[in-house]
């Protein structure tokens, strides 16, 4: 078996929301466990967080995450983000102008000095994205 690295993110009380956003960006399969249905935490106020979560694509892209229980300390934080980065302008596009709907563009997808395309944008549930389009070989981007 390979090894992979995954990114992991924590929520709040919104994994379930997020994951279902990221979902319809991504495509893919989604899957959810509560902490409920895990038997992993006694508090009644934590039984339908989500104690793990995966998403997985066709293309490979891996994403999981949860919720933060109620009695752990949760401090979300900008020493993060989640790089995008590939050939293809139409997926890489699309997924772009997903993640920044209803968030914030912090640097807008257009030609970088490296030739190509890149922007940043923090999603709506807080989750800073790097999106790099390769530029086409022998080419220019737009």
């Amino acid at each position: 078996m390979t090894t992979r690295l995954n990114p992991y993110l924590s929520f709040r009380d919104t994994a379930k929301d997020a994951m279902e956003f990221y979902h319809s960006v991504f495509g893919g399969d989604l899957t959810l466990s509560t902490f409920a249905e895990m038997h992993a935490n006694d508090d009644p106020g934590d039984q339908d967080k989500i104690m793990h979560s995966m998403l997985t694509t066709e293309s490979g892209l891996a994403l999981m995450a949860s919720d933060t229980p109620s009695s752990m300390e949760y401090n979300p934080g900008t020493n993060y983000s989640i790089s995008l980065s590939g050939d293809d302008d139409a997926e890489l596009r699309g997924y772009w102008e997903k993640l920044s709907a209803d968030g914030t563009v912090t640097m807008p997808l257009e030609k970088a000095p490296w030739g190509d395309s890149f922007g940043m944008c923090v999603d709506k549930y807080g989750v800073s994205w790097l999106v790099n389009i390769s530029a086409p070989e022998g080419g220019s981007q737009s």
